[in-house]
């Protein structure tokens, strides 16, 4: 099987920022056609405006690129396009021992050639090699750094968990030093872990750097998913550049934390249509609105709903997305606590067992999820003896007051199951919220008018 480049090697071969953004609506699946890859070529036919698709091919050795489309650059949408979907989506691209024989007509144009000179100038050349050159180092350092952390990992458990450690700051401070912020984020949580979680934490933490170490030989989703966790990012402008999903999307609750000097606003959508769910999620501090691409994304009511594309963030099981084109609402969407009154072939709630099923899903997916959003329909809150429960005759989810990242806990802090119950009055309500290994943590709650109530805000007793 020919190895898959990552995404940054990709559109490091663009020409420039536009090339690169072409590339992205370019590697939409359903524009291609006739798509293999096998014997060092990966080959495809693009649907485009034209009466014929465009054909295009890419010699992965070299590498170089034909197509015949009129584009003078050098390589041109169509083979950015094809590689992405190649990357993206590798089981849209079948390989194939014998490409077609228009695939082996010609031999694909090198893009350090003659050709590719006269379209691409030597400085932007050496800036893609820079690029190119950069990520090579950083996944090198990440390797460096990942290899540490199981050495260390496995030394902690072979002198003892139960053994006094450190509080994780000097091996986080390494994790940076590697350029794998999110193995430094783990490192620190690893270690206000209870001592009853410790053995599952330190397991789950060399298993992500174990699969960032064998990141070749991962699926594509599940090496994105990989890296998103260890730590690499995709920008805004590449993700929206990409495919796109366009629907009405209802507002089911936010959540607002603050770490040190970074707030962190977190905003959960459901697809009336797709029946999709999505996280925003963005990262406030004092100094960050100093370029375009660094705004936060736009407050959005809960209850409401905006008819928008989101681009997701690539993954086993694609949550975060980003806000796209906004466009004017068609008609208001009702909250879903008002099941009557909802729009034709929106998504309904899930029952608890259905709940909980769609978190198992979710960790089979991605083992390093710790929750996942859920909406649950007629259920009813119920004190016990052992805390609060969510219960709706056929299951039960234990409730979990909700604090956000970094809040001390306070005299008001497990007000929300109380609001919860004062918003039910012991009748079945609709409530939205994240279910994980702990039980269910509640967000918004909907009442019989199908108004919303944030079960987040932490009064004072």
């Amino acid at each position: 099987m020919e190895e898959r480049w990552s995404t940054e090697q990709i559109l490091a071969l663009a020409p420039d920022a536009a090339g690169r953004a072409a590339a992205g609506q370019a590697g939409v699946v359903e524009r291609w056609g006739a798509v293999g890859v096998g014997a060092g070529l990966l080959w495809g036919e693009h649907r485009g405006s034209g009466g014929s698709p465009y054909r295009t091919v890419v010699r992965l050795a070299g590498p170089g690129f034909r197509c015949s489309c009129p584009s003078r650059r050098l390589p041109c949408k169509h083979a950015l396009g094809l590689l992405l979907l190649w990357r993206a989506q590798p089981a849209a691209v079948p390989a194939s021992a014998e490409p077609p024989a228009w695939a082996l007509a010609d031999p694909p144009d090198d893009a350090g050639d003659a050709l590719a000179d006269d379209h691409t100038t030597a400085d932007d050349e050496a800036a893609r090699r820079r690029v190119v050159q950069r990520a090579e180092r950083r996944a090198a350092r990440v390797a460096a750094g990942a290899r540490e952390l199981r050495l260390r990992l496995a030394d902690r458990v072979r002198r003892g968990l139960a053994e006094p450690g450190t509080d994780g700051a000097e091996l986080a401070a390494r994790m940076v030093d590697a350029q794998a912020p999110g193995l430094a984020a783990r490192v620190r949580e690893l270690a206000a872990l209870p001592s009853e979680e410790q053995l599952a934490g330190h397991a789950l933490l060399d298993l992500l750097a174990a699969g960032y170490l064998r990141l070749a030989e991962l699926p594509g989703p599940l090496a994105d998913t990989v890296r998103t966790r260890v730590g690499f990012t995709v920008d805004r402008a590449e993700l929206l550049a990409g495919p796109t999903v366009r629907d009405r999307w209802l507002v089911l609750g936010s959540r607002e934390g603050s770490d040190g000097p970074l707030t962190t606003h977190r905003v959960w959508l459901l697809g009336a249509t797709t029946g999709r769910t999505a996280l925003l999620l963005s990262f406030d501090r004092p100094d960050r609105f100093d370029r375009p691409d660094q705004q936060p994304e736009p407050r959005l009511p809960v209850g409401g709903s905006v008819d928008a594309e989101l681009a997701f963030h690539p993954g086993a099981l694609p949550l975060r997305a980003v806000l796209g084109p906004r466009y004017p609402a068609s008609a208001p969407t009702p909250a879903p606590g008002t099941p009557p009154q909802q729009p034709p072939g929106a998504p309904t709630g899930l029952g608890t067992r259905e709940a909980a099923a769609a978190y198992g899903e979710a960790v089979a997916a991605d083992p390093w999820t710790e929750a996942w959003p859920v909406l649950l329909a007629a259920v009813v809150p119920v004190p016990t003896t052992d805390g609060w429960l969510l219960t709706d005759g056929a299951g039960a989810l234990p409730l979990i007051p909700p604090r956000p990242a970094g809040a001390a806990r306070t005299a008001g802090a497990d007000a929300a199951p109380w609001r919860l119950a004062a918003v039910a009055q012991g009748r079945p309500v609709t409530v939205f919220g994240e279910c994980g290994h702990r039980g269910f943590t509640p967000v918004t709650v909907w009442d019989e008018l199908g108004r919303p109530t944030d079960l987040t805000r932490q009064e004072a007793a």
